[in-house]
């Protein structure tokens, strides 16, 4: 591994180099550095896929301003939770309860104490490291280590929007474990939360592109958002799934499918547009689903519900 990669990311954000040059030799030893001269290049910077984890924000500008570049981190939803760190040369209460009411997380005046700013680094890095943390344990399931039904819920929203806006297709599959209660009734219950942590970790296996996302439903139930992806598509990785977690060969002496644990699949797909609903593709996730089982389970049932709309 790349040691730089692994370093916490700062983004240096002034118009003047030498203020950038001063800053990045000393924050360079401990930390990945980059800058922009300007506050259009900084919010570019913010949004890409490696966002920064701490911005040192010069308010006196040209074109956007500091308070701006700060006020548009703030109110978006990627971005609101990197911690900003005002730097200027103005000295004015207002002014810095300015910078604070919109968001900024400290305030320093230059000229600058090196030392102090090292000091208010590390510090808002450690503070951003432990709600990070925190926010990630809230979005994960404890017991399978996929992200949980909270985390399923913002993921598909920001994915529905997302398909909206750019007018891509959107699939998403609900997945239940086949006769779970006979499994825990046969095994009892420590080893029916193992099954679960061997069939979460075959699911999150079975979809590869950076954009699919798993997550635990709900009791033995699953739920997969796949972007991008159509009905056949949707049905293919489907059929992936059941195929992988058969392949686990989990005995299941009281499944009247198979000797061993087996999945129903359910998927749905649709072009999402503003006049529907999300709903819509989770119940005709959740159809497909009921469709499955319905037919004998350890199957895959399909719709296209750009058919109907």
């Amino acid at each position: 591994m790349n040691p730089e990669s692994s370093k916490q990311k700062i983004l240096i954000v002034d118009d003047t180099p030498e203020n950038i040059r001063m800053l990045a030799y000393m924050l360079k030893p401990n930390y990945s550095v980059s800058f922009a001269t300007d506050g259009k290049k900084a919010l570019k910077i913010a949004v890409a896929r490696n966002p920064p984890d701490l911005i040192l924000l010069d308010i006196v500008m040209p074109g956007i301003d500091g308070y701006e570049v700060c006020r548009h981190l703030k109110s978006e939803k990627r971005t609101r939770n990197i911690p900003v760190i005002l730097i200027t040369a103005v000295n004015e209460d207002a002014d810095e309860t300015k910078g604070l009411e919109l968001g900024a997380a400290d305030y320093i005046t230059k000229p600058f104490s090196m030392a102090i700013v090292k000091a208010r680094v590390r510090t808002h890095l450690e503070l951003k490291t432990h709600r990070d943390t925190l926010e990630h344990l809230s979005s994960f399931d404890g017991l399978t280590g996929i992200p949980n039904r909270q985390r399923f819920d913002e993921y598909f929203d920001a994915e529905w929007r997302g398909a909206v806006r750019e007018s891509s297709l959107l699939s998403l599959m609900m997945i239940d474990i086949d006769y779970f209660r006979n499994f825990n009734e046969k095994y009892l219950y420590m080893a029916g939360d193992d099954c679960l942590r061997r069939v979460a970790k075959a699911l999150a296996a079975s979809v590869r592109r950076s954009g699919d996302f798993v997550a635990r439903y709900g009791g033995e139930e699953f739920a997969a958002v796949l972007p991008g992806t159509d009905a056949s598509g949707a049905r293919s990785v489907g059929e992936t799934i059941r195929n992988n977690i058969e392949s686990l060969n989990i005995p299941h002496a009281l499944s009247p499918v198979m000797n061993c644990v087996t999945v129903s699949v359910g998927t749905a797909s649709i072009s999402p547009s503003r006049n529907l609903s999300a709903n819509v593709l989770i119940r005709g996730a959740d159809d497909s689903l009921y469709q499955a089982k319905k037919e004998g389970r350890n199957r895959v049932k399909s719709l296209n519900l750009d058919i109907f709309v």
